[in-house]
């Protein structure tokens, strides 16, 4: 796991008065302020401050930040933002402190003009969605690149500011760290920001502070309602990044429900994508696929406006809804202004929109006459699981082998359903362990082999026999699937993707899945060699 102190800033940041802030937003100061008081920089975890630091302390469910002021200002806090609670915890600190109701909600604004409004000097896209939000980024990123802008990429896989790569702690930074980020990333040239904005960050307010040039929507399924509560609470969430507060314009892509009542509801000028036959009655789409078409590895499309424009592409990953993932990328491109020609032509010299994205339909192994293919993949839903299984049976010779878990401690209803939809997809199910979290294992292995056996039941009486097996921990059962695999089967090793640490019983273990895999693949070889 990422260490909390591993922020990108920037180097040379410019220290602004303290005394202009707090007229700025209205910041009541317990006490008169020194005229030469500044700060540079603005941080909401004591564990990241240094030196010329505004430390934003916030109120929380089981502590209040302003008892870690103290350890902030050791550090180098050279203020203290928080609630008249907190400055009540602070009569004795000896840096000046300043009072707002509600600090959270301008945390973002606040470190946004510390750090000069960095978002405004960038051109700025934010994709949200259930899943395909990671796999759009990278494409958009990817485009931006072949255009010959400086991109930087902030998501789940990584953070790219410049040449500094990171890991990703989360999907999208707190809001202080964030603006520190895309200070860095101004000191480093990068003149367009390419976001993963989830529901989290919305409503957690991680991303107040920027209004993106562009926003995309990918798709909306069951996910995270242990957070949201329902699918309309998760809906509403990545619904605001729709709003003018949050946004200029946006791309939706139409193909379910929910992207069409967004599309419908958005309170930004929006431009509609649809991949699939629309259903009877619903409205026309701005930019429609035809002509999907193998190509490679993935797929060739065209892209046509109900204007007449067109636009002749491909992606390098494999399934339609990677064709949706990247007909979105391009349009959200061209919505922030580019010329369709200019596109096209940056798409043919960069061989389509052909990033390939850490973790996400990534082949480990490509198989042959004696070996079976194998694939990591994110997919850690029902939705994504099903579209990742109907994504690889149509180049699948031999069986269909999928090794996935469900995660503790996370919305314990899509489990059940996440197993029918394996034995729905697959001949062979392995059912393990994903980051069981502080969840027994064996309980939440349980909750998706209950709604696996229920399947397995009904695909019988059909005239299917998928095989159904329980193998933990979940190394073994990469391992097991892989060895065990024929020439012409794929094995799909789903949940993790990218992802290095596994939590188990509130301890990180080192588990990355593509490691694994090959290990296994390697075992295979010996094996083979021997025999």
């Amino acid at each position: 796991m990422t260490s909390p102190t591993a922020r990108i800033r920037p180097a040379a940041p410019v220290p602004r008065p303290l005394a202009d802030l707090a007229a700025a937003f209205g910041l009541a100061p317990t006490r008169p302020l020194p005229a030469q008081a500044q700060v540079s920089a603005v941080a909401s975890d004591n564990r990241v401050v240094a030196a010329g630091d505004l430390f934003v302390a916030l109120p929380g469910a089981r502590s209040h930040g302003a008892d870690f002021a103290a350890d902030a200002v050791g550090r180098g806090a050279a203020a203290v933002l928080t609630d008249a609670e907190g400055a009540g915890r602070l009569a004795d600190l000896d840096v000046p402190v300043l009072v707002v109701d509600d600090p959270r909600r301008v945390l973002g604004p606040v470190a946004a003009w510390v750090h000069g409004a960095p978002a405004e000097q960038l051109v700025t896209f934010g994709i949200t969605g259930t899943n395909g939000k990671t796999t759009t980024s990278y494409q958009v990123d990817h485009l931006l690149r072949a255009l010959g802008r400086r991109g930087g990429l902030v998501g789940t896989v990584e953070t790219r500011a410049g040449d500094q790569v990171l890991p990703s702690r989360l999907t999208t930074p707190e809001a202080a760290d964030l603006q520190a980020l895309l200070a860095a990333m101004r000191e480093h040239g990068v003149d367009a920001l390419t976001m993963e904005v989830s529901s989290h960050a919305i409503a957690m307010r991680r991303v107040d502070g920027v209004v993106y040039d562009v926003a995309g929507f990918t798709n909306l399924s069951q996910d995270h309602l242990d957070f949201h509560g329902d699918l309309d609470a998760y809906f509403a969430a990545k619904a605001e990044l729709f709003t003018p507060e949050r946004s200029r314009r946006g791309v939706v892509v139409v193909d379910d429900a929910w992207g069409e009542r967004l599309a419908a509801t958005a309170t930004v000028p929006v431009e509609t994508v649809r991949t699939l036959p629309a259903a009877p009655g619903a409205p026309a789409a701005d930019w429609t696929v035809h002509d999907v078409a193998p190509a490679g590895t993935g797929s060739a499309f065209t892209l046509r406006h109900t204007d007449g424009r067109t636009l002749r592409t491909a992606t390098s990953l494999p399934g339609g809804f990677n064709v949706a993932n990247a007909a979105l990328a391009a349009v959200m491109v061209l919505a922030s202004g580019v010329p369709l020609a200019e596109v096209t032509a940056a798409l043919a010299a960069a061989d389509g929109l052909s990033a390939r994205v850490p973790g996400r339909m990534e082949v480990v192994a490509p198989g042959d006459a004696r070996d079976p293919r194998v694939v990591v993949d994110f997919a850690h839903n029902t939705d994504a699981l099903e579209l990742a299984l109907a994504a690889l049976r149509p180049t699948t010779a031999g069986r269909l082998v999928v090794v996935f878990g469900a995660t503790g401690d996370r919305d314990p209803g899509k489990r059940g359903a996440m197993g029918a939809a394996a034995v729905a997809g697959a001949d062979v199910v392995v059912v393990t362990d994903d980051d069981p979290h502080d969840e027994d294992a064996a309980a939440v292995r349980a909750a998706v082999l209950a709604g696996a056996r229920d399947a397995v039941g009904a695909a019988r009486a059909a005239g299917r026999a998928p095989e159904l097996v329980e193998v933990a921990p979940r190394a073994d059962a990469i391992r097991r699937a892989v060895l065990d695999a024929a020439p012409g089967d794929t094995v799909l090793v789903a949940g993790r993707g990218h992802e290095t640490i596994q939590e188990v019983g509130g301890v990180d273990l080192e588990l990355d899945d593509r490691v694994e895999a090959r290990a296994a693949v390697r075992a295979r070889a010996e094996r083979n060699t021997s025999a």
